[in-house]
Order: structure tokens, then sequence, then C-alpha cells
């Protein structure tokens, strides 16, 4: 196989991870892994240079993003979308058993959720935290 064709994986598999993760970090090394496999279809044999490349890219694309983000979410006007989900009702879709994952649906969207409860399917729950991807939480209950 040629080297081109193992970058392109390696590309790939970053740009799924990064689909799940939503960090925008594999995407970064992801984009690198295109230049390393761009530079291997000119010089296959440039094993070093090509890695070289892969990294410097990931780490100038890391490092000059950073200040980006943090200056698109310190704007005015900016809000977490995850943020909003919290307080929310939700709807079990598939069970949740203590310390395992399992999925709601909160609005038209699906996430993984874990709780410290069992939660069976189509009982309805509330989100008390959300992580990058994961949210926890509760058997939703009627405020007195």
């Amino acid at each position: 196989m040629e080297p081109w064709a193992y970058w392109l994986i390696a590309a790939g598999i970053l740009l799924v991870l990064e689909m799940m993760t939503l960090t925008f970090y594999l995407l970064w090394i992801c984009i690198g892994a295109v230049a390393g496999g761009i530079i291997s279809l000119f010089a296959p044999d440039a094993y070093v240079l090509q890695v070289i490349v892969a990294s410097l890219v990931a780490l100038v694309l890391t490092i000059f993003t950073k200040p980006l983000t943090r200056k698109i979410h310190g704007a005015k006007g900016y809000e977490d979308t995850g943020i909003e989900l919290v307080g929310k009702q939700g709807i079990v879709v598939e069970s949740i058993e203590q310390g395992q994952y399992g999925i709601v649906k909160v609005g038209g969207d699906t996430w993984s959720a874990t709780s410290i409860q069992q939660l069976d399917r189509d009982e309805l729950v509330r989100v008390i935290k959300r992580g990058s991807s994961i949210i926890e939480v509760e058997r939703w209950e009627e405020l007195i």
C-alpha cells in the first residue's frame, strides 16, 4: 500500500473520532495527517519529512486557533448550546444502568447519557449536567 493511503486512513479515523468528541483537537491532527499525505505524494520515501510536516501543521493549528476559540467563547452574545440543555426534559431511548451509558432524546437530538439511577426505556428524565458529548440525567419528578 502506498504511504499516502496510510495517511488518508489515519485522517479518516481521526475525523470520525473528532465527530464523537467535538473537541477540535483531533481535527487539527487530522488536517496534519492530510498534510503528511500530500507530502507523501511528492516524496513517498521521505517518511521523516512526512511526519515532521504532519506534526508541524497540527501544532500550528492547535496553537493559533486556541486564542481564536477563546475570543469566540468570550464574545458578547455567544451561548454554548449545551448549557441550555441543563434542566430540560428528555426521554430514555435506550435504558441506562448505573455506571453504564444509555441514550436519551432531548428535543430533536439524541445524546449518550449516564445516571446514578436505573432508568428504563420511555422514562422521562431531566438533564442535570453536560459534558462534551455525554449528558448526565436523573428521573423527572414534578416539582411540588
